[in-house]
């Protein structure tokens, strides 16, 4: 294997740990409920603790990369991820996850955002495509592989081991990352303390008041951390455009390139991610299948995107980012069309069509969307570059999760709706045909957030990529 394979298998590794833990626990979550005996208004912030600190931390965590070298802080993400994974295996009370799966993101966010910049410090223009085709599995694809695992080791296994799995493999990626990643060299930076801490506070607000309006609907309690949430941001933009060195910089928006590929990446985490959780309320709530069987008819899209990922990362080298990008994003598209068919009695084959198309979609638009960040990316904010890709994406996810519950509680009870989501209700009769409505109000909202990313994608205009690896890029089209 050359030095090579081996900075990559590194990449891959890592980065796969974290994106699946994204997800991991959703199909595990009614197992962890009813064992450490807690309300679901509370478990399910197992999983939004865990969006919620990857989705601030990420910026901060890339320009600490270009403070500390990103080597530093990709290994020791590797070891925070690691001892909070068998924390939190080894967790006794709801409170203990919580508090474990923080210490968890804290390590993943470390990992994603340093990632796509070691990238770009080891690997010229016209190469980052493959090797972006690597690691997109690891990222959104590796956040949906999550929901697959989760429900494969909670059965047969147990809940603790979709945890205690990442000790091991974090270990062996820990060893490779320090052996066969350079160092990189020190860039001067300064973080944005103030700008993290209000982004974080702006997000825990919103996110904890949509959370209980999806569960308790919504009253004057819930409507003051959203207009709490609403303010907090209105402040964090009036702060950052008067600080000497802001979360994020204005000139990385100079780009047209850079910068709608950033935002393609927002928009399609934010449509696309929700139809995820949608398919699995259906084969949980609506059809009744187990985690594992629900888990088995999402497969084959992650295997496909596995295996035609790298591919088309060679093929975004050859052309560019544009079109693979763009008809990954329209293949996605078609998914969601082929689960609009859905009801309560239709065949289960049109999951598995579906999950088909997905992967393709994929393995199309990661590597590309990625690569074009990186390669149009002055070489000075590759760090920050790397970590605001993964802001955006991660945002978005988090977005997602509450859209997609938000949603489908329109039409049948949100007590109802909450339970089928976290897997421990079914529906029956009339209540089960009331909740494919909200399921296809929810896709059709999904394909119009796609179209945008598509929009996006395809007005990024053309690049050319170049062949050595250190440069600062002319956009070829600015703003």
């Amino acid at each position: 294997m050359s030095t090579d394979s081996k900075l990559i298998a590194a990449l891959l590794i890592a980065v796969l740990m974290g994106a699946v833990d994204a997800t991991i626990v959703i199909l595990a979550l009614p197992t962890i409920t009813v064992e450490l005996r807690a309300p679901l208004s509370i478990s399910i912030w197992i999983i939004l603790i865990y969006l919620l600190v990857i989705a601030v931390g990420t910026t901060q965590l890339g320009r600490l990369g270009d403070l500390l070298t990103r080597k530093k802080i990709f290994s020791s993400g590797i070891a925070v991820f690691t001892i909070g994974s068998a924390l939190c295996g080894s967790s006794i009370t709801i409170a203990d996850l919580i508090i474990f799966r923080a210490i968890q993101a804290a390590g993943a966010a470390m990992i994603q955002s340093n990632s796509g910049a070691i990238v770009a410090d080891n690997f010229p223009p016209n190469k980052r495509g493959r090797v972006f085709g690597y690691t997109s599995v690891g990222y959104n694809a590796g956040a949906m592989l999550g929901i697959v695992l989760g429900g494969v080791i909670t059965t047969f296994i147990g809940w603790r081991y979709i945890f205690y799995i990442n000790v091991p493999i974090g270990i062996f990626a820990f060893v490779f990352a320090l052996r066969y990643i350079k160092a990189g060299e020190k860039i001067l930076n300064r973080l944005d303390i103030p700008g993290t801490a209000l982004l974080g506070l702006a997000l825990a607000f919103i996110s904890y008041g949509a959370v209980n309006i999806t569960s308790n609907g919504l009253d004057l309690f819930n409507e003051m951390f959203l207009l709490a949430g609403a303010i907090v941001t209105g402040i964090f933009v009036f702060i950052e455009t008067r600080v000497a060195k802001p979360l994020l910089p204005m000139r990385i928006f100079k780009s047209r390139i850079l910068t709608f590929s950033i935002f393609a990446a927002f928009f399609q985490s934010l449509g696309f991610l929700a139809v995820v959780f949608i398919v699995i309320m259906y084969l949980q709530g609506i059809r009744g299948l187990s985690p594992f069987y629900s888990s088995l008819l999402l497969l084959p899209g992650y295997v496909v995107g596995s295996i035609l990922g790298p591919q088309f990362g060679k093929l975004t080298d050859r052309i560019g980012s544009r079109i693979p990008a763009t008809a990954g994003l329209i293949i996605m598209g078609v998914s969601v069309l082929i689960y609009s068919i859905m009801t309560v009695s239709s065949t289960l084959y049109i999951v598995l069509v579906g999950s088909f198309f997905t992967g393709i979609g994929s393995s199309m638009f990661y590597p590309a969307n990625n690569s074009a960040v990186m390669a149009n990316s002055p070489s000075d904010l590759y760090g920050l570059s790397s970590g605001f890709l993964r802001t955006m994406a991660n945002i978005g996810m988090l977005g997602s999760f509450v859209m997609a519950i938000s949603i489908a509680s329109v039409s049948v009870p949100r007590a109802v709706a909450y339970e089928v989501f976290a897997g421990v209700g079914k529906l029956l009769g009339n209540v089960s045909t009331q909740f494919m409505i909200g399921i296809h109000t929810s896709l059709d909202i999904s394909l119009l957030i796609i179209m945008v990313a598509v929009i996006l994608s395809l007005a990024r205009g053309k690049e050319v990529r170049k062949s050595h690896s250190k440069y600062s890029p002319e956009p070829e089209k600015t703003l």
